[in-house]
């Protein structure tokens, strides 16, 4: 199993970014996926996660209204689209398997400006 997290960096407040995570390794389709976010010397939260085959969607409060998760279960990727980012939004963000807990490595979002 391959969890692999691109598109972070730095960003201005109001600014957007879209990360991406792509799977191999397991059956990406049969998966729900989630996008955690983590900050010095806080523990992981959950942002956003999404069903196996993409109609169910779930947010942060945080995050609703701001953040679009989505799938292609084509190219068994799960992209997290970041928009209107606040200086609160800088963290680690990691893609999340639940049934295998499983992590990617994480990617670094930054605003700032």
């Amino acid at each position: 199993v391959q969890l692999v997290e691109s598109g972070g960096g730095l960003v201005q407040p109001g600014g957007s970014l879209r990360l991406s995570c792509a799977a191999s390794g397991f059956t990406f389709s049969s998966y729900h996926m989630s996008w955690y976010r983590q900050t010095l010397r806080k523990e992981r939260v959950l942002v956003a996660s999404i069903t196996s085959n993409g109609v169910g969607t779930y947010y942060a409060d945080s995050v609703k209204g701001r953040f679009i998760i989505s799938r292609d279960n084509a190219k068994n990727t799960v992209y997290l689209q970041m928009n209107s980012l606040k200086p609160e939004d800088t963290a680690v963000y990691y893609c999340y398997i639940q049934t295998i807990d499983y992590w990617g490595q994480g990617t670094q979002v930054t605003v700032s400006s």
